[in-house]
C-alpha cells in the first residue's frame, strides 16, 4: 500500500500524477486538487476547470479577472 502526500492516508489504490518532474501519489481525487490545482488570485478557490490567465495570473473566472482590473485574457482551454 502507498500513503497519500496530501493526508498521509495509507490506502490500497492510491494513483500517481506526474506534471514536469513533479510527482505524487493520492487517495482521492480531493487531495490531488489542494496539491496540484492553482489558486484563483481573487477569491483563492481552486480553480478545477479551464481558468482564464492574464500575465501568468490564474483566475477561476472572468469575473474574478475584471474585478482584479484585468482586460486583456487567455482562456485556459
Amino acid at each position: 500500500m502507498a500513503r497519500c502526500d496530501h493526508c498521509g492516508n495509507d490506502y490500497d489504490k492510491t494513483f500517481d500524477i506526474v506534471r514536469g518532474d513533479e510527482s505524487h501519489t493520492f487517495d482521492s481525487f480531493e487531495c490531488a486538487i489542494q496539491v496540484m490545482a492553482p489558486t484563483c488570485a481573487h477569491c483563492s478557490v481552486r480553480v478545477v476547470g479551464h481558468g482564464v490567465e492574464s500575465e501568468g495570473t490564474i483566475y477561476c473566472s472572468a469575473h474574478c479577472a475584471q474585478q482584479e482590473g484585468v482586460t486583456e485574457l487567455t482562456d485556459r482551454v
